[in-house]
Protein backbone atom coordinates (compact mmCIF):
# COMPACT_ATOMS: atom_id res chain seq x y z
CA UNK A 1 0.00 0.00 0.00
CA UNK A 2 1.74 3.54 -1.33
CA UNK A 3 2.20 6.28 1.15
CA UNK A 4 -0.84 9.41 0.87
CA UNK A 5 0.44 12.91 0.87
CA UNK A 6 -1.55 13.58 4.07
CA UNK A 7 0.17 10.83 6.02
CA UNK A 8 3.29 12.63 4.80
CA UNK A 9 2.13 16.22 5.65
CA UNK A 10 0.70 14.84 9.02
CA UNK A 11 4.14 12.90 9.53
CA UNK A 12 6.34 16.36 8.79
CA UNK A 13 4.39 18.33 11.43
CA UNK A 14 6.77 16.64 13.65
CA UNK A 15 9.06 18.88 12.54
CA UNK A 16 9.35 22.50 13.94
CA UNK A 17 10.93 25.81 12.80
CA UNK A 18 12.59 26.43 16.89
CA UNK A 19 12.28 30.11 16.03
CA UNK A 20 9.03 30.34 14.71
CA UNK A 21 7.76 27.80 17.52
CA UNK A 22 5.64 26.22 14.84
CA UNK A 23 5.95 23.34 12.79
CA UNK A 24 6.77 23.67 8.96
CA UNK A 25 3.66 22.29 7.90
CA UNK A 26 1.33 24.77 9.41
CA UNK A 27 4.04 27.55 7.95
CA UNK A 28 3.59 26.68 4.41
CA UNK A 29 7.39 25.68 3.87
CA UNK A 30 6.14 22.57 2.56
CA UNK A 31 6.33 22.47 -1.46
CA UNK A 32 6.50 19.74 -4.08
CA UNK A 33 5.04 16.93 -2.11
CA UNK A 34 5.36 14.18 -4.98
CA UNK A 35 5.12 10.38 -4.34
CA UNK A 36 6.28 7.43 -7.28
CA UNK A 37 5.83 3.91 -5.68
CA UNK A 38 8.32 3.82 -2.34
CA UNK A 39 10.31 7.38 -3.48
CA UNK A 40 9.00 10.35 -1.80
CA UNK A 41 10.39 13.64 -2.53
CA UNK A 42 9.32 17.02 -1.39
CA UNK A 43 10.52 20.78 -1.09
CA UNK A 44 11.31 22.79 2.17
CA UNK A 45 11.23 26.47 1.77
CA UNK A 46 12.63 28.30 4.34
CA UNK A 47 12.67 32.18 5.25
CA UNK A 48 16.71 32.75 4.97
CA UNK A 49 19.38 30.72 2.95
CA UNK A 50 21.13 31.64 6.22
CA UNK A 51 19.43 29.56 8.26
CA UNK A 52 21.32 28.03 11.33
CA UNK A 53 19.46 25.25 11.47
CA UNK A 54 18.69 24.32 7.61
CA UNK A 55 20.69 20.91 8.03
CA UNK A 56 18.94 19.74 11.52
CA UNK A 57 15.79 20.19 10.01
CA UNK A 58 16.16 18.27 6.59
CA UNK A 59 17.72 15.59 8.66
CA UNK A 60 14.10 15.53 11.09
CA UNK A 61 12.26 15.61 7.93
CA UNK A 62 14.07 12.51 6.04
CA UNK A 63 13.63 10.51 9.02
CA UNK A 64 9.89 11.69 10.22
CA UNK A 65 8.97 10.45 6.87
CA UNK A 66 10.93 7.47 6.34
CA UNK A 67 9.54 5.95 9.62
CA UNK A 68 6.18 5.34 7.24
CA UNK A 69 4.85 2.32 6.28
CA UNK A 70 6.02 1.56 2.96
CA UNK A 71 8.79 4.71 2.31
CA UNK A 72 12.40 3.54 1.46
CA UNK A 73 13.54 6.60 -0.21
CA UNK A 74 12.94 10.30 1.03
CA UNK A 75 14.70 13.45 -1.09
CA UNK A 76 14.28 16.80 0.61
CA UNK A 77 15.14 19.77 -1.10
CA UNK A 78 16.07 22.22 1.12
CA UNK A 79 15.10 25.78 -0.75
CA UNK A 80 14.48 29.71 0.50
CA UNK A 81 12.25 32.61 0.23
CA UNK A 82 13.00 35.48 2.29
CA UNK A 83 9.99 37.39 3.67
CA UNK A 84 9.55 40.82 3.35
CA UNK A 85 9.00 42.74 7.16
CA UNK A 86 8.78 46.49 5.62
CA UNK A 87 4.91 46.93 5.19
CA UNK A 88 4.57 47.30 1.12
CA UNK A 89 2.69 50.63 1.34
CA UNK A 90 5.67 51.85 3.41
CA UNK A 91 8.30 50.64 1.50
CA UNK A 92 6.68 51.59 -1.94
CA UNK A 93 7.85 55.59 -1.89
CA UNK A 94 11.28 54.81 -1.43
CA UNK A 95 12.73 51.40 -1.41
CA UNK A 96 10.16 49.07 -3.51
CA UNK A 97 12.55 46.60 -4.15
CA UNK A 98 14.16 45.85 -0.36
CA UNK A 99 12.42 42.79 1.97
CA UNK A 100 14.38 44.17 5.11
CA UNK A 101 16.19 46.98 6.25
CA UNK A 102 18.95 46.80 9.35
CA UNK A 103 20.95 49.13 11.48
CA UNK A 104 24.01 48.10 12.47
CA UNK A 105 24.25 50.80 15.59
CA UNK A 106 26.72 51.50 18.57
CA UNK A 107 26.21 53.46 21.18
CA UNK A 108 29.85 54.80 21.30
CA UNK A 109 32.60 54.92 18.62
CA UNK A 110 36.01 52.13 18.74
CA UNK A 111 33.62 49.48 19.20
CA UNK A 112 34.09 47.90 15.70
CA UNK A 113 30.57 48.17 14.19
CA UNK A 114 32.05 49.19 11.06
CA UNK A 115 33.95 46.20 10.58
CA UNK A 116 31.09 44.10 11.98
CA UNK A 117 28.45 45.41 9.37
CA UNK A 118 30.98 44.46 6.33
CA UNK A 119 31.69 40.64 7.59
CA UNK A 120 27.73 40.12 8.53
CA UNK A 121 27.00 41.48 4.90
CA UNK A 122 29.02 39.58 3.59
CA UNK A 123 28.32 36.34 5.56
CA UNK A 124 24.95 36.36 4.50
CA UNK A 125 25.58 37.33 1.01
CA UNK A 126 28.06 33.63 0.68
CA UNK A 127 24.72 32.19 1.79
CA UNK A 128 23.12 33.22 -1.23
CA UNK A 129 21.19 36.18 -0.20
CA UNK A 130 20.85 39.44 -2.16
CA UNK A 131 22.57 41.93 0.19
CA UNK A 132 23.09 45.49 0.02
CA UNK A 133 25.80 47.63 2.56
CA UNK A 134 24.77 51.29 3.22
CA UNK A 135 27.56 53.52 4.70
CA UNK A 136 25.59 55.83 6.31
CA UNK A 137 28.36 56.74 8.81
CA UNK A 138 28.73 59.82 6.73
CA UNK A 139 31.60 61.66 9.10
CA UNK A 140 33.87 58.80 9.10
CA UNK A 141 32.77 56.39 6.27
CA UNK A 142 34.90 53.03 6.37
CA UNK A 143 33.58 50.88 4.44
CA UNK A 144 35.12 51.24 1.40
CA UNK A 145 38.40 50.76 2.89
CA UNK A 146 37.46 47.81 4.75
CA UNK A 147 36.08 45.95 1.51
CA UNK A 148 39.18 47.34 -0.69
CA UNK A 149 36.69 49.06 -2.68
CA UNK A 150 38.71 51.49 -5.05
CA UNK A 151 35.96 52.22 -7.63
CA UNK A 152 33.09 54.90 -7.61
CA UNK A 153 29.27 54.53 -8.36
CA UNK A 154 27.95 55.38 -11.75
CA UNK A 155 25.00 57.72 -12.14
CA UNK A 156 21.95 56.80 -14.87
CA UNK A 157 21.06 59.37 -17.48
CA UNK A 158 18.01 60.12 -14.44
CA UNK A 159 20.49 61.09 -11.86
CA UNK A 160 20.19 57.61 -9.67
CA UNK A 161 23.24 55.87 -8.55
CA UNK A 162 24.37 52.62 -8.88
CA UNK A 163 26.02 50.86 -6.31
CA UNK A 164 29.34 49.47 -6.44
CA UNK A 165 29.14 45.71 -6.30
CA UNK A 166 31.97 44.18 -4.93
CA UNK A 167 32.56 40.42 -2.72
CA UNK A 168 28.46 39.56 -3.54
CA UNK A 169 27.60 42.98 -2.02
CA UNK A 170 25.83 46.16 -3.39
CA UNK A 171 27.64 49.22 -1.79
CA UNK A 172 27.12 52.84 -1.22
CA UNK A 173 29.29 54.81 1.19
CA UNK A 174 29.90 58.82 1.11
CA UNK A 175 33.07 58.23 1.08
CA UNK A 176 33.02 57.74 -2.60
CA UNK A 177 32.00 61.27 -2.79
CA UNK A 178 34.76 62.94 -0.67
CA UNK A 179 38.60 63.55 -1.15
CA UNK A 180 40.58 61.54 1.54
CA UNK A 181 41.29 64.43 3.37
CA UNK A 182 38.16 66.26 3.02
CA UNK A 183 35.96 66.30 6.51
CA UNK A 184 31.78 66.36 6.03
CA UNK A 185 30.92 69.22 8.65
CA UNK A 186 26.67 69.30 8.27
CA UNK A 187 23.85 69.66 9.98
CA UNK A 188 20.89 67.77 10.03
CA UNK A 189 19.03 68.69 7.21
CA UNK A 190 22.04 67.64 5.07
CA UNK A 191 22.43 64.23 6.83
CA UNK A 192 18.74 63.77 6.56
CA UNK A 193 18.70 64.03 2.49
CA UNK A 194 21.65 62.20 2.31
CA UNK A 195 19.61 59.44 3.91
CA UNK A 196 17.03 60.29 1.86
CA UNK A 197 19.14 59.62 -1.32
CA UNK A 198 21.13 56.68 -0.24
CA UNK A 199 17.68 55.22 0.21
CA UNK A 200 15.90 56.16 -2.46
CA UNK A 201 18.21 57.60 -4.68
CA UNK A 202 20.03 54.23 -5.30
CA UNK A 203 19.23 51.72 -8.07
CA UNK A 204 19.54 49.04 -5.13
CA UNK A 205 17.53 45.87 -7.41
CA UNK A 206 16.40 43.19 -5.57
CA UNK A 207 17.45 43.10 -2.25
CA UNK A 208 16.39 40.37 1.08
CA UNK A 209 18.41 42.78 3.08
CA UNK A 210 20.07 46.21 3.19
CA UNK A 211 22.17 46.49 5.97
CA UNK A 212 23.02 50.33 6.97
CA UNK A 213 26.35 50.69 8.95
CA UNK A 214 25.37 53.68 11.12
CA UNK A 215 27.42 56.39 12.90
CA UNK A 216 28.23 55.92 16.49
CA UNK A 217 25.66 57.08 19.56
CA UNK A 218 21.91 58.57 18.98
CA UNK A 219 21.91 61.86 16.67
CA UNK A 220 20.14 63.02 13.29
CA UNK A 221 21.24 60.04 10.98
CA UNK A 222 19.35 57.56 13.20
CA UNK A 223 16.33 59.74 13.54
CA UNK A 224 16.19 60.03 9.94
CA UNK A 225 16.52 56.62 8.87
CA UNK A 226 13.82 55.78 11.06
CA UNK A 227 11.68 58.74 9.94
CA UNK A 228 11.78 57.78 6.49
CA UNK A 229 11.37 54.23 6.47
CA UNK A 230 9.80 51.42 9.13
CA UNK A 231 12.91 49.36 9.98
CA UNK A 232 13.01 45.85 10.01
CA UNK A 233 15.33 46.67 13.30
CA UNK A 234 18.58 47.55 14.80
CA UNK A 235 21.52 45.61 15.93
CA UNK A 236 23.81 46.94 18.37
CA UNK A 237 27.93 46.16 18.64
CA UNK A 238 29.35 47.06 21.72
CA UNK A 239 32.37 45.72 23.85
CA UNK A 240 31.93 43.57 26.89
CA UNK A 241 33.25 46.41 29.39
CA UNK A 242 30.45 48.39 31.66
CA UNK A 243 31.60 51.91 29.52
CA UNK A 244 30.61 50.59 26.83
CA UNK A 245 27.72 48.49 27.88
CA UNK A 246 26.20 51.53 29.48
CA UNK A 247 26.62 53.87 26.37
CA UNK A 248 24.87 50.69 24.63
CA UNK A 249 21.75 51.03 26.57
CA UNK A 250 21.14 54.67 25.28
CA UNK A 251 21.40 53.13 21.76
CA UNK A 252 18.84 50.72 22.38
CA UNK A 253 16.66 52.87 24.55
CA UNK A 254 16.57 54.92 21.19
CA UNK A 255 15.94 53.10 18.81
CA UNK A 256 13.04 51.81 20.85
CA UNK A 257 11.28 55.13 21.10
CA UNK A 258 11.55 55.59 17.36
CA UNK A 259 9.68 52.13 17.69
CA UNK A 260 12.37 50.07 15.68
CA UNK A 261 12.68 46.79 16.96
CA UNK A 262 16.10 46.03 18.50
CA UNK A 263 16.65 42.42 16.89
CA UNK A 264 20.04 41.88 19.39
CA UNK A 265 23.53 43.07 20.53
CA UNK A 266 26.81 41.87 19.20
CA UNK A 267 29.79 41.41 21.63
CA UNK A 268 32.66 42.18 19.60
CA UNK A 269 36.28 42.17 20.80
CA UNK A 270 34.93 39.92 23.37
CA UNK A 271 38.12 37.92 23.86
CA UNK A 272 41.23 37.31 22.96
CA UNK A 273 43.11 33.67 22.22
CA UNK A 274 46.95 34.05 22.53
CA UNK A 275 48.45 32.21 18.83
CA UNK A 276 51.03 31.58 20.56
CA UNK A 277 50.07 30.12 23.71
CA UNK A 278 46.58 28.83 23.18
CA UNK A 279 45.32 31.09 26.80
CA UNK A 280 42.17 33.09 26.60
CA UNK A 281 41.69 36.45 27.91
CA UNK A 282 39.00 38.34 28.63
CA UNK A 283 40.94 41.58 28.02
CA UNK A 284 37.30 44.29 27.91
CA UNK A 285 35.96 41.27 30.60
CA UNK A 286 33.65 38.99 30.23
CA UNK A 287 29.70 37.85 29.81
CA UNK A 288 28.54 41.81 29.60
CA UNK A 289 27.02 41.80 26.68
CA UNK A 290 24.85 38.50 27.20
CA UNK A 291 23.65 39.78 30.96
CA UNK A 292 22.57 43.06 29.22
CA UNK A 293 20.65 41.09 26.91
CA UNK A 294 19.32 38.94 29.20
CA UNK A 295 18.06 41.93 31.76
CA UNK A 296 16.61 44.32 28.23
CA UNK A 297 14.52 40.82 27.02
CA UNK A 298 17.11 41.36 23.82
CA UNK A 299 18.99 38.42 22.01
CA UNK A 300 23.05 38.03 22.06
CA UNK A 301 23.65 37.26 18.58
CA UNK A 302 26.60 35.83 19.47
CA UNK A 303 30.33 37.05 20.21
CA UNK A 304 33.51 38.28 17.85
CA UNK A 305 36.93 37.47 19.27
CA UNK A 306 39.43 40.41 19.56
CA UNK A 307 41.68 38.84 16.93
CA UNK A 308 44.87 40.75 15.16
CA UNK A 309 43.28 39.06 11.91
CA UNK A 310 40.23 41.03 11.71
CA UNK A 311 42.41 43.89 11.90
CA UNK A 312 44.78 43.10 9.34
CA UNK A 313 42.52 41.90 6.61
CA UNK A 314 40.25 45.08 7.39
CA UNK A 315 43.17 47.18 6.99
CA UNK A 316 44.18 45.25 3.54
CA UNK A 317 40.79 45.42 2.27
CA UNK A 318 40.10 41.66 2.62
CA UNK A 319 37.77 40.90 5.38
CA UNK A 320 38.82 37.97 7.20
CA UNK A 321 34.90 36.24 6.20
CA UNK A 322 35.88 36.44 2.61
CA UNK A 323 40.21 35.89 2.86
CA UNK A 324 39.97 32.81 5.49
CA UNK A 325 36.25 31.46 5.25
CA UNK A 326 37.52 28.47 7.35
CA UNK A 327 38.91 30.07 10.31
CA UNK A 328 37.32 30.33 13.88
CA UNK A 329 36.82 33.85 13.68
CA UNK A 330 35.02 34.39 10.30
CA UNK A 331 33.15 31.47 11.43
CA UNK A 332 32.08 33.64 14.29
CA UNK A 333 31.09 36.23 12.00
CA UNK A 334 28.76 33.78 10.05
CA UNK A 335 27.36 32.47 13.56
CA UNK A 336 26.15 36.31 14.05
CA UNK A 337 24.97 36.38 10.24
CA UNK A 338 22.62 33.22 10.75
CA UNK A 339 21.38 34.23 14.08
CA UNK A 340 20.40 37.90 12.79
CA UNK A 341 18.67 36.38 9.71
CA UNK A 342 16.51 34.10 11.73
CA UNK A 343 15.38 37.16 13.86
CA UNK A 344 14.91 39.06 10.69
CA UNK A 345 12.76 35.89 9.64
CA UNK A 346 10.51 36.15 12.83
CA UNK A 347 10.22 39.82 12.18
CA UNK A 348 9.10 39.37 8.78
CA UNK A 349 6.65 35.58 9.57
CA UNK A 350 4.75 37.14 12.24
CA UNK A 351 3.36 40.44 10.62
CA UNK A 352 2.69 37.77 7.50
CA UNK A 353 1.15 35.58 10.28
CA UNK A 354 -0.39 38.58 11.59
CA UNK A 355 -2.22 39.31 8.18
CA UNK A 356 -3.51 35.95 8.29
CA UNK A 357 -5.12 36.05 11.21
CA UNK A 358 -6.79 39.16 10.44
CA UNK A 359 -8.07 37.46 7.07
CA UNK A 360 -9.49 34.76 9.10
CA UNK A 361 -11.64 36.28 11.83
Amino acid sequence: MSVTQEQILKALTQVNDPDLNRDIVSLGFVKHVKIENDNVSFAIELTTPACPVRDQMKEQAIQSVRALPGVKRVEVTMASHVRPSIPAQAAERLVPTIKNIVAVASGKGGVGKSTVSANLALALAKTGARVGLMDADVYGPSIPTILGITETPQVTDERRMIPVQHGGLKVISMAFFMKPDEAVIWRGPMLHKTVEQFLGGVEWGELDYLLCDMPPGTGDTQLSLCQLIPLTGAVIVSTPQDVALNVAQKAIAMFKKLNAPVLGIIENMSFHVCRHCGKRDDVFGSGGAKATAERMGIPLLGAIPLDTTIRETSDAGKPIVLSDPDSPVAKAFTTVAENLAAQVSIRAMQGELSQQVKVTF
